[in-house]
């Protein structure tokens, strides 16, 4: 689908994502956060599976899961955050700018 705009019918459109941008990293925050008390559970869980290896598997299983469940918690909440954005982007914001009128304008719902 083309964008359009509304008042001159020219293709020549931008869409600005401010939101996406900003959603995408208060979601990457927030689930990074979220995936810290999670990364707790995944130490734990490391570490028992760690725990064939001895200490030092213990530690490596531990560090391990920590990690991932911080990486994990991170890209969903920044994919969350970016689609929330780019929902308020293209319905709420009026962020597409023809670029030939200048007329700024929402996608309709």
């Amino acid at each position: 689908m083309t964008l359009q705009c509304p008042r001159c019918h020219s293709p020549k459109v931008a869409s600005l994502h401010h939101a996406m941008k900003i959603t995408a990293a208060v979601g990457a925050v927030g689930g990074a956060a979220r995936g810290a008390s999670a990364a707790l559970a995944g130490g734990q869980a490391g570490a028992v599976i760690g725990a064939v290896a001895g200490p030092l598997g213990i530690t490596l299983g531990s560090v391990s899961g920590a990690i991932l469940g911080g990486l994990v918690g991170g890209t969903g909440g920044c994919a969350l955050g970016a689609q929330l954005g780019d929902k308020l982007d293209r319905h709420v914001l009026a962020n597409n700018l023809c670029l030939i009128c200048g007329h700024r304008f929402n996608l309709p719902a």
